[in-house]
């Protein structure tokens, strides 16, 4: 199973908000023709309607693959539209957070090929990464075809197993939040220094986004990235020691943060 496949035979995407659009804009871009995309949203966007896919009434028999993106509460409403495809050929990726391949089996049938899928908001931009991990009835040419749609979005990697997906949401899926918040941590920390609240904001955004780029790009690992701004006795080793306290630091702070959002997702998947 390929694109060709999912050309030929059709592709329905089932909740078109941010997540959704951002791929269906992957696809087009990349030669998925408009004909072959069914969208099934309550609330199609002005874009959505300009872009020449199917909105709403009869879905393909058999498509090559259908996407669940909707939120997960709304998970229990939207999975009906697609029980019809359970069974079958067609294969069911989704990207609905905290909703395990189970969730779907019981609705849709163990004999479905599902792919779960852990995306992040960057991929709104196209520098998203997402975790993939598939039920048993998924072969390789399934999470090659899941790889090539999701890649849309920004980087795939795959899990061995699903209970990786709450360290993987934990890390990638809820750490964009926590980027936000050392912008918004550091912007604050310049304000209490003298410097006005947009100047503060400017240089804490662009010193992420960049340090990110640098550490993404650079053939040296970040360890050795943050030795290179380093000087002994210098202003960023004044900072690094508050930073790096084994009791009040980053590695401690970040450790509990990670396994409470950790456990947090085992929580909600085991209801």
């Amino acid at each position: 199973m390929n694109m060709t496949d999912v050309a030929k035979r059709g592709l329905v995407l089932l909740g078109c908000g941010k997540m959704g659009s951002a791929m269906l804009e992957g696809w087009l871009r990349t030669g998925l023709p408009p004909t072959s995309v069914w969208v099934i949203d309550p609330n199609p966007s002005d874009w959505l309607k300009e872009q020449g896919v199917a909105i709403g009434g009869e879905i393909p028999p058999n498509p090559a693959v259908a996407i669940i993106a909707v939120k997960p509460q709304m998970m229990s409403d939207a999975l009906p539209d697609v029980k019809s495809l359970g069974n079958g050929k067609t294969l069911v990726i989704s990207v609905a957070a905290g909703t395990a391949l189970g969730t779907f089996e019981a609705v849709l049938g163990p004999n479905t090929p599902i792919v779960r899928a852990m995306p992040n908001t960057p991929a709104s931009i196209g520098r998203g990464i997402t975790a993939i991990i598939g039920n048993a009835m998924v072969q390789d040419d399934h999470l090659d075809l899941s790889e090539a749609l999701l890649l849309s979005v920004g980087d795939v990697v795959r899990l061995d197993t699903e209970d990786q997906m709450d360290a993987v949401t934990a890390i990638s899926g809820s750490g964009p939040a926590y980027v936000f918040h050392l912008i918004e941590s550091l912007a604050a920390a310049g304000m209490a220094q003298g410097l006005s609240a947009e100047l503060s904001m400017q240089l804490a955004k662009a010193t992420v986004a960049g340090a990110g780029d640098l550490a993404e790009q650079s053939d040296e690992n970040p360890a050795q990235l943050r030795t290179n701004v380093t000087s002994p006795n210098g202003t960023t080793q004044a900072a690094l020691e508050v930073l790096m306290d084994a009791k009040t630091g980053f590695p401690h702070l970040l450790r509990r943060a990670v396994a409470a959002a950790a456990n947090r997702s085992r929580e909600l998947a085991n209801g």
